[in-house]
């Protein structure tokens, strides 16, 4: 990648190792289970997270909406983080297509909901209410700069759920983040919920696709919730080919990203003006806030000229992943000090660093 992109990590390519795989696999109709590549991605995903099974999906909004319908039906409530993705980021999609509302709780600076709240939240079995069915965790919680969920606040979560004969689903976008920050097996993480959402793509770098892990019977009934979402594929095993490098090898790299986020989050820090805003444990995410007297176009076009991309302003969330180096960063961070000191970037700094990208 030329561009020094950290909007997201969604933005990763796949790795030449990934393309070879895609054009290297074995296909075959996986509607009719027959994907001989899909079943083995499916297989590893559930033995991954120490659980009996898993379906293949295209998306992570998907697999969340899959698992939302699968463990609810109409009239159902789902409790929430007001930060979470499924909250924010998908539409309201359990309530457009499954009639199943959402119960939004604060989330506390460390990411997690309080105990206590997700106690109360929990409906009263009265007919004047809808059923609490499902309590939802992110982890990492990008809304929370990608703070990791601990497998001990998990467990007791999970306990929680049981004890009220709920389930619970653990949307894991960006799990092997968290569990590369806490230095745990992501099966700690994993073994408390009911359902898992694995997205593939993001800082493991596939292409396309996400996982829902669980029990057989709950993949089992997802399956029919995934057909009628459109998210059956065909010779998915082309896909399904990057997805088992981005479990097998990919997950073993993030530490080097969160490395980088850290490299990055330093040297903003060291620049008079720009404020970085910590966060519980830092994994691939660096939030950081420009001064309110410089106009956030100004900065963001500088940038680009730079051949940098960020999102949002005056505060700024900047990811890192495999296409963001030790000597991306530094490209950054001088960038960011230049048009600091300045108010703009030089004509031949920015020719010299599209040279070097």
């Amino acid at each position: 990648m030329k561009t020094i992109d950290l909007r997201s990590d969604t933005v990763t390519h796949p790795t030449p190792a990934m393309r070879e795989a895609m054009a290297n696999a074995v296909v075959g109709d996986d509607v009719y289970d027959e994907d001989p590549t899909v079943n083995e991605l499916q297989e590893y995903a559930a033995d991954l997270l120490g659980k009996e099974a898993a379906l293949y999906l295209p998306t992570a909004t998907m697999s969340n909406m899959a698992a939302a319908l699968t463990h609810g039906q109409r009239g159902d409530e789902i409790i929430v983080s007001k930060k979470a993705h499924m909250f924010l980021f998908e539409q309201g999609g359990a309530a457009q297509l499954g009639g199943i509302s959402m119960y939004p709780l604060d989330v506390q600076f460390d990411g997690t909901l309080k105990l206590d709240e997700i106690e109360r939240a929990i409906r009263a079995d009265d007919a004047h209410f809808p059923r609490t069915t499902l309590i939802c965790l992110e982890n990492t919680v990008h809304g929370a700069g990608g703070t990791p969920i601990t497998a001990e606040y998990t467990a007791q979560v999970g306990e929680i759920a049981h004890e009220h004969g709920l389930k619970l689903h653990l949307d894991g976008a960006r799990l092997f983040n968290a569990a590369a920050a806490l230095g745990v097996d992501p099966r700690e993480l994993a073994a408390p919920a009911d359902s898992i959402q694995l997205c593939l793509s993001k800082g493991l770098c596939a292409p396309v696709g996400s996982l829902l892990v669980g029990s057989r019977e709950f993949v089992k009934r997802a399956l029919r919730t995934r057909k009628v979402l459109g998210g059956g594929m065909r010779q998915a095993g082309v896909i399904a080919a990057a997805g088992l490098i981005a479990l097998r090898d990919m997950r073993q790299r993030l530490a080097e990203d969160h490395a980088t986020a850290q490299q990055l989050a330093d040297g903003l820090a060291r620049i008079e003006g720009i404020t970085v805003h910590p966060v519980h444990q830092r994994t691939n995410m660096v939030n950081f806030s420009i001064p309110d007297s410089i106009r956030v176009p100004d900065f963001v076009n500088a940038m680009k000229a730079r051949n940098i991309i960020l999102r949002g302003g005056p505060r700024f969330r900047a990811v890192t992943h495999y296409w963001i180096t030790p000597e991306r960063v530094e490209i950054v961070v001088d960038a960011v000090r230049e048009f600091m000191v300045h108010g703009a970037l030089s004509e031949t700094s920015t020719a010299t660093d599209r040279a070097v990208s």
